[in-house]
């Protein structure tokens, strides 16, 4: 057993959201008890004991959507860019570029350093959506290996487009199917699976149908209307709109994952939450593509479940729930909007969309919740009360702050020094890889 304690216990919900001087007991990867500091040391004595040090003990953060694969474009230098002037030339001149010349030692890297740095910034679970269309097979395998080794709990998926013809369309299908019957025989809650597609404008009517018809009960990963063209080329081809399209191959619903949703309708607003489909934000991803600003707001207000992601912008979920906000009270100009929202949104909807997929119970402090905690080194300012427990999170909290995280009762990272990998070995050889890749494109 480890207790971990010393500190101000941050939970996500409602009832004892701030104890100060609390502690936690974890064993066999779940939280055992949740009490004060000295009264829990005394229950279970003798056994290890991490001190938080005054600072805040919290379940570990989950983001919802993330693309491993664009680790290594960080500070990417090539011969002769073009300059993309829209979404879709940023996807042809970046994006798909990157994931044809993947190999699956490129894949490895790129998911070991995203982990690592989704560690370091409190991150313990990541829900991704893959592409590398060099290195189609065996890729998810890869990626999951890589998570097991460091201990992050991963849901994986690859994404299945026509962009590269139909043999690739029917590889990346065969991915993803077998990886949902590796990770329905995963025992132990650290893998989970679902069936990713691209986007509408992406796939046809065939490959939409073969998706559908190889998911089985698995839920989907998805790109909804992200850009105007989007829905433009849906309405073009197939005379009707992205959500609409998407529920007509019964691939909304209550397992799928709806990513983005920035051009929808009211009617599409309607069917998403008639369908129960989880719809998944990324603010700092919508605004370097310049794709426009989500109707959040009104999304909410239609009662569909929302989450936050990252889009593989960067690798703090903390960052994406303030620039939720921000975005919001730009686009609307209104600064009273969007102040508690975002926070609602990372740390009650993430979790439970995670904790779904995982069939666990993540982002809490309870007893026979998942032993995923975060140790952030944060004495605050001014007084920290259940009720102005956003206000801290978006003026005083930032990810280099986590200094250990634990997952699933085993600490992979302590005193900001990460204990399931050689970090200094993998970001060498990630360099490497990197300047290797540059050169092919």
């Amino acid at each position: 057993m480890i207790i971990i304690g010393n500190g101000t216990l941050l939970a996500n919900t409602a009832e004892h959201a701030v104890t100060k001087n609390g502690a936690v007991a974890v064993s066999g990867g779940l939280i055992q008890a949740v009490g004060e500091t000295t009264a829990l040391r005394a229950q279970f004595p003798g056994h290890e004991f991490i001190d938080a040090k005054g600072g805040l003990i919290m379940p570990g953060l989950v983001n919802t959507h993330h693309h491993f694969y664009s680790a290594l474009a960080r500070g990417m230098m090539i011969k002769d860019p073009k300059v993309s002037k829209n979404f879709n030339e940023i996807l042809e001149n970046l994006w798909w570029k990157i994931d044809k010349a993947l190999t699956l030692e490129d894949v490895r890297l790129s998911a070991e350093t995203t982990m690592a740095d989704s560690i370091k910034c409190g991150v313990t679970t990541i829900v991704d959506h893959h592409a590398s269309f060099g290195a189609i097979t065996g890729s998810l395998d890869t990626i999951a290996d890589s998570a097991l080794s460091m201990g992050v709990r991963a849901c994986l998926c690859f994404e299945v487009s026509d962009r590269c013809g139909k043999e690739a369309a029917l590889e990346s299908i065969a991915e993803n199917k077998q990886f949902l019957q590796r990770a329905k025989a995963h025992k132990e809650g650290m893998l989970a699976g679902l069936f990713g597609l691209h986007a509408s404008f992406t796939l046809c009517d065939e490959t939409l149908k073969a998706s559908k018809d190889a998911a089985g009960d698995a839920g989907f990963h998805v790109h909804v209307a992200e850009g105007a063209a989007d829905v433009e080329d849906c309405l073009q081809k197939h005379g009707t709109r992205v959500v609409e399209r998407l529920e007509r191959f019964g691939i909304l619903g209550p397992k799928t994952l709806a990513v983005h949703c920035i051009h929808v309708n009211e009617a599409e607003m309607q069917t998403l939450a008639r369908t129960n489909t989880t719809v998944l934000h990324n603010p700092q991803s919508n605004m370097s593509n310049a794709v426009g600003c989500s109707p959040l707001l009104a999304l909410n207000a239609h009662g569909i479940r929302l989450g936050l992601g990252t889009d593989g912008y960067t690798n703090c979920v903390l960052e994406s729930a303030k620039a939720a906000g921000l975005l919001q009270r730009h686009h609307l100009a209104d600064p009273s909007v969007a102040w508690g929202e975002p926070y609602t949104f990372l740390r009650q909807n993430n979790p439970r969309i995670a904790g779904e997929m995982f069939g666990t119970r993540l982002g809490e402090l309870a007893p026979g919740a998942a032993a995923d905690i975060i140790i952030v080194d944060y004495d605050p300012l001014t007084p920290l009360m259940p009720e102005n427990i956003a206000g801290h999170m978006h003026f005083g909290l930032y990810g280099p702050l986590v200094h250990t995280s634990m997952i699933n009762g085993k600490l992979v990272m302590r005193n900001r020094e990460l204990l399931t990998i050689d970090e200094k070995a993998m970001r060498a050889k990630s360099r490497q890889l990197a300047t290797n890749l540059w050169a092919k494109l």
